[in-house]
């Protein structure tokens, strides 16, 4: 791959850790072979993943943005090499300069963690120079999909159940992609290692690079036959029913998590898990912040003057609140322990009622005589005009 990680992930050089990962889980939702319909995901989505791994590593992202992308790239070949060839550290030929720590390998040759992960996925697990060199079992890819329930579901928590399209391994085969009675014979490509070696010379030196081997796949074995289920895919796409259960108190985009429900994994690995986006629609009465609730209440001129007993509603049903004589429109007023379940938490957020004064549009000739009087009592000059108060002066 010669494109920049950067640009591969569509992020700029200073990005974040979390740039960097937002913007991976748009690309592999885009491109995860699973799911895309485009002809060049699966490469697609290998570089993705890729460049995520390098940026979100630090010691590896250093490298990266010192070295530059070509040279990082012939780096960690040979450095992949060296330290599966031989199990030496960098030492004195260190193409990072001795990076790396402690042990001077910069690729993690002898602790874990670090670079030494990223080889391991390109070179397998021994280093991917000699022995069997077949892939072992793989978990398989998480899948996401998304979950519309309402404000009440969120407050009362839900069992909800939901059709998922997603691939599922082949019945007929097991997954094997060919049928159980099929002859099978030593792919002659790679001998039945499953991966083929190819070295070629770079500034750097003699690279040998190794990848799984294209005509059996990394199976290291070939068939006479492929499975008509799946066509040798080994799965197929199915609609799934299932039924998840929605905590009380969750908000609008948290994620729920279902295991073992997304895509089979390979050579007999478990299944990736299902990644459920919850999505809470607007309600009519109530705009929610957090586990807290805000109700604009619509009250009459004379229940503010004179105060009032009105009964507010809230997601449990209607409680009774006293509305003070003299609130003014805007005032807010808390009535704790009745808005949203706290998830996983004890409590109650609050309830935020809004007074929201209603000016009528039409009055009848007796309001408008008391109004009049109310304003004259006041000392105050009121214009009429078009059946209506046009403007309201204080004289004094």
């Amino acid at each position: 791959m010669s494109e920049d990680f950067y640009s591969v992930l569509g992020v700029a050089r200073d990005a974040d850790e979390k740039e960097v990962k937002r913007a991976y889980r748009k690309k592999a939702a885009k491109y995860h072979p699973d799911v895309s319909d485009e002809p060049d995901a699966e490469e697609k989505f290998k570089q993705v993943k890729r460049a995520k791994e390098v940026l979100t590593d630090e010691e590896a992202r250093n490298a990266y943005d010192r070295l530059g992308h070509e040279n990082f790239e012939e780096a960690r070949k040979r450095g992949g090499a060296s330290s599966a060839g031989d199990g030496r550290g960098s030492g004195a030929g260190d193409p990072f300069g001795g990076f790396g720590g402690a042990g001077g390998d910069p690729f993690g040759g002898g602790g874990g963690g670090g670079l030494g992960d990223i080889f391991e996925q390109f070179f397998g697990g021994n280093g991917g120079f000699g022995g069997q060199g077949r892939s072992g079992p793989q978990q398989g890819s998480d899948l996401r999909t998304e979950l519309d329930i309402d404000l009440e579901d969120a407050y009362e928590g839900v069992e909800k159940r939901f059709t998922v399209s997603r691939p599922e391994r082949c019945p007929d085969c097991n997954g094997e992609g060919h049928p159980p009675d099929a002859e099978a014979q030593t792919c002659p490509d790679c001998n039945g290692q499953g991966q083929t070696a190819q070295v070629r010379q770079t500034p750097m030196g003699r690279v040998q690079q190794v990848q799984t081997c294209q005509r059996c796949g990394g199976d290291g074995t070939l068939y006479d036959e492929t499975c008509s289920a799946c066509r040798g895919e080994g799965r197929v796409h199915n609609e799934a029913t299932l039924t998840v259960s929605v905590p009380e108190g969750i908000r609008d985009g948290q994620t729920l998590r279902m295991e073992a429900e997304g895509a089979p994994g390979d050579h007999g690995g478990p299944n990736g898990d299902l990644l459920i986006d919850v999505r809470v629609a607007d309600h009519s009465d109530f705009e929610r912040e957090g586990d807290d609730l805000i109700y604009d209440l619509a009250v009459s001129f004379p229940q503010v003057v004179f105060g009032d007993s009105i009964e507010v509603p809230t997601v449990d049903g209607a409680v009774e609140f006293d509305l003070p004589a003299g609130t003014q429109s805007g005032e807010t007023f808390r009535l704790r322990g009745k808005g949203m379940p706290r998830l996983r938490r004890r409590g109650y957020g609050d309830l935020h009622v809004v007074s929201q004064v209603v000016t009528p549009e039409e009055i009848n000739e007796k309001q408008r005589e008391a109004l009049e009087e109310f304003a004259d009592a006041g000392g105050e000059e009121v214009e009429v005009g078009q059946g209506f108060f046009k403007r309201l002066r204080n004289s004094l």
